[in-house]
């Protein structure tokens, strides 16, 4: 080998070292800053709302007993007059009022001791449906269901499948500000975090919306509806 080959194959040799130190000196500068930019905290936003229901579903049942099919039948059908007229005296629509088809049951046939059939053999069951918007007016008329039991109709109580449904329907309103304030709030928490940590509040690194939920303020109000929904959403923290 010649003293010129000799002369570039060393010079190349100091390149690639010199090359390799410095890619590695950038490498590790990089990772440093990537590590520093890793440190991050994690916290929750809620926002809360009480609202109105905005939807009332009341179901009203009652029950009646005979011995004779028929006569049954004419007291079920006479009765579902009475109520449908205390609803529209009410103030409710023919709209919002539904008739279901009422049930009806053998007592003799399902095997009930002699007693409870002589006391009635069939027994039917009918339910009249509310549907309103006006909660008002609702709550007022459920107040005034004693007028039915003075005109002979013993109402069957809020069993389960007899309960007034309040439902709230609006969230799709509500969303971006609540959205908005749950998320102002979780930064407001990592800002305090930061402060007391010593650090700076970066960017955000991941944000988790979370899920509206709508239940009941209370059991005594159930058609006051409180809103709800926690936002996580994590930053990053600088020096």
């Amino acid at each position: 080998m010649n003293e010129r080959n000799i002369i570039s194959a060393v010079l190349l040799g100091a390149l690639l070292c010199v090359g390799m130190a410095t890619m590695g000196l950038l490498l590790s500068e990089g990772l440093i800053k990537f590590r520093d930019m890793e440190r991050s905290v994690s916290v929750k936003g809620l926002s809360e709302r009480d609202v109105s229901a905005d939807v009332a579903i009341w179901p009203i049942r009652f029950t009646e007993v005979s011995n004779d099919l028929s006569e049954l039948y004419g007291s079920l059908d006479s009765k579902n007059e009475k109520v449908t007229a205390f609803l529209r005296q009410q103030g409710f629509k023919p709209d919002e009022i539904s008739v279901s088809v009422p049930g009806i049951q053998d007592r003799q046939a399902q095997g009930f001791s002699e007693e409870q059939v002589r006391n009635g053999r069939y027994a039917g069951v009918s339910t009249l449906t509310v549907y309103s918007t006006d909660i008002e007016m609702v709550r007022k008329a459920m107040s005034s269901l004693m007028l039915l039991g003075q005109n002979g109709i013993a109402l069957n109580g809020q069993d389960y499948d007899a309960k007034t449904q309040f439902l709230f329907t609006g969230l799709n309103a509500l969303k971006p500000q609540m959205i908005e304030e749950a998320t102002r709030n979780a930064r407001e928490v990592a800002e305090k975090f930061a402060r007391d940590s010593g650090s700076k509040l970066g960017k955000i690194k991941r944000a988790n919306q979370g899920q509206f939920s709508i239940e009941d303020r209370d059991s005594n109000t159930p058609y006051i509806k409180k809103v709800r929904i926690v936002a996580t959403v994590e930053y990053y923290l600088t020096d």
